[in-house]
């Protein structure tokens, strides 16, 4: 499903370069549930942002079942991205001018799905996350914890083939970092790839496989 070949990224500093990511080689096969840990600083989510298309100043090569990501315009990047990936943020990246209703509607409005079908798969989610109490409110009326959950809800709701997820509990309490967890498990038992950035050793355990990163390097995969 991807494919990552002498992949590298670095800041330059006058004629210094500071590299975040190191000869990067990597497969993920589809229907895994892949951990990458490592200590802070270590490249995890430049990573992350990378396979998620977010980052476009690298070098190497990138497939994404089987499209070339390095030799793709934006446009073409942007339509890949929309159809097969949901991208969970550490820090929400909810839109702010919208409610949670419409956050949550947006990945389908990228989709040929009709507004009744898509009002449908709004109140499913709504419910499955139980937060139909909030769906009129907008993201700065609710806590951190509220706003993660809204956040995954947006990254699951049009079924994508791979969720990428950075540090997806860290702002949730326990229980509900649980319960995500769950879901992820549930979603990667239905055949939906999974890649998560964590710290946490419990939710690496839901996975099949850890990566582990060290100053930009790929020490285990």
């Amino acid at each position: 499903m991807i494919s990552l070949r002498n992949v590298e990224k670095y800041f330059q500093h006058g004629p210094t370069k500071t590299y975040v990511l190191r000869r990067v080689d990597l497969d993920i096969r589809e229907g895994e549930f892949v951990s990458i840990m490592g200590p802070s600083g270590a490249g995890k989510s430049t990573l992350l942002h990378l396979l998620g298309m977010h980052d476009t100043a690298w070098t190497g090569e990138y497939r994404f079942l089987e499209h070339p990501i390095q030799s793709l315009n934006k446009k073409d990047r942007s339509e890949i991205y929309k159809k097969y990936i949901g991208f969970v943020f550490q820090s929400y990246h909810l839109i702010d001018s919208l409610t949670v209703y419409e956050n949550l509607d947006i990945p389908l409005s990228y989709r040929n799905i009709r507004k009744s079908e898509r009002e449908s798969i709004v109140c499913d989610t709504l419910d499955r996350f139980n937060i139909v109490a909030k769906k009129d409110l907008y993201p700065n009326q609710l806590s951190g914890g509220q706003q993660q959950l809204v956040a995954i809800a947006r990254a699951t709701i049009a079924n994508p083939k791979i969720i990428l997820a950075d540090e997806p509990t860290g702002n949730l309490h326990s229980s509900q970092g649980k319960e995500i967890m769950d879901l992820f498990k549930q979603l990667n038992d239905q055949g939906v790839t999974i890649v998560q950035v964590t710290h946490n050793e419990k939710n690496a355990e839901y996975g099949t496989r850890v990566i582990q990163m060290e100053d930009g390097w790929i020490s285990k995969s």
